[in-house]
């Protein structure tokens, strides 16, 4: 147990400096510095919520769910998915060297990222959710707990989808050229945009096996006191989840005995 231990905070340290590398890598220190990490995704977030701001839609008008917080929660949700999936393709060309280090694995890396994206954008989330409440434009969330379960859900998948990229996309570039794209087709099937009780069948029950969809349901429930708890499961999220999980450790196994460092 001493020696597990002792793994497990050596393994701790090691992703806490990846996340301080990509930090100083993509941000480093000018202007306001790592708080792009939290202001990148706030300012696109905001720009979705104003333009949803005029909405008169009767979804809206019947029940407490205003428009500025649902596109906010939507399309903040859907974004952890974006950014980590697509930041997931090159990571290992990007980052071979690390793998010097006999403590560094792939896995390290992948995590560190989606450490770093999910952090930042579930606190631009909150504080935009936060200041519409002040604005009087929103309201705080009713189920905080399922607000923050469904996006740790949608870490989660994407964070299997990104390990699964990962290993693709290895000496692949025409395979990453795709992933860009892929992520925006998602959009329609994401529920970024829409709640499952407002699709009609038979449409609904085809979404509700998409994960993404159901963690967006999830974080909406925990967001607005009338919003259905109907669509989305933990069991079914958890399976999912594993099961990508376990394909993607599975690949990035059998890319990483591929890696020539030179």
């Amino acid at each position: 147990m001493k020696e597990l231990f002792y793994s497990f905070q050596i393994q701790l340290r090691v992703i806490g400096a990846l996340i301080l590398r990509e930090l100083h890598t993509r941000y480093g220190r000018e202007n306001v510095g790592y708080l792009w990490i939290i202001l990148e995704p706030m300012l696109f977030a905001a720009g979705i919520g104003i333009l949803h701001a005029g909405s008169n839609s009767s979804e809206f008008a019947m029940t407490d769910i205003k428009p500025v917080p649902f596109a906010v929660v939507g399309y903040g949700t859907y974004i952890i998915f974006r950014n980590i999936v697509n930041r997931s393709g090159g990571t290992i060309e990007a980052n071979a060297p690390l793998l010097y280090h006999r403590m560094v694995s792939l896995l390290d890396m992948l995590f560190a990222r989606t450490i770093l994206e999910a952090a930042g954008i579930m606190c631009s989330i909150y504080i935009l959710v936060f200041l519409s409440y002040c604005l009087g434009i929103g309201n705080l969330p009713a189920r905080p707990i399922y607000l923050i379960l469904g996006q740790l859900y949608m870490t989660w998948v994407s964070f299997s989808i990104s390990t699964i990229v990962c290993a693709g996309t290895y000496e692949n570039p025409t395979a990453e050229r795709f992933v860009h794209p892929m992520t925006y087709f998602a959009i329609p099937v994401s529920a970024m945009f829409f709640m499952l009780e407002w699709v009609p069948n038979p449409y609904r029950s085809w979404l509700e096996w998409v994960p993404m969809a159901q963690c967006t349901e999830m974080a909406r429930y925990g967001q607005f006191e009338s919003a259905s708890n109907h669509y989305f499961s933990f069991g079914y999220l958890s399976l999912v989840c594993s099961i990508l999980t376990l394909i993607g450790l599975l690949s990035l196994r059998i890319v990483r005995k591929h890696i020539a460092l030179n």
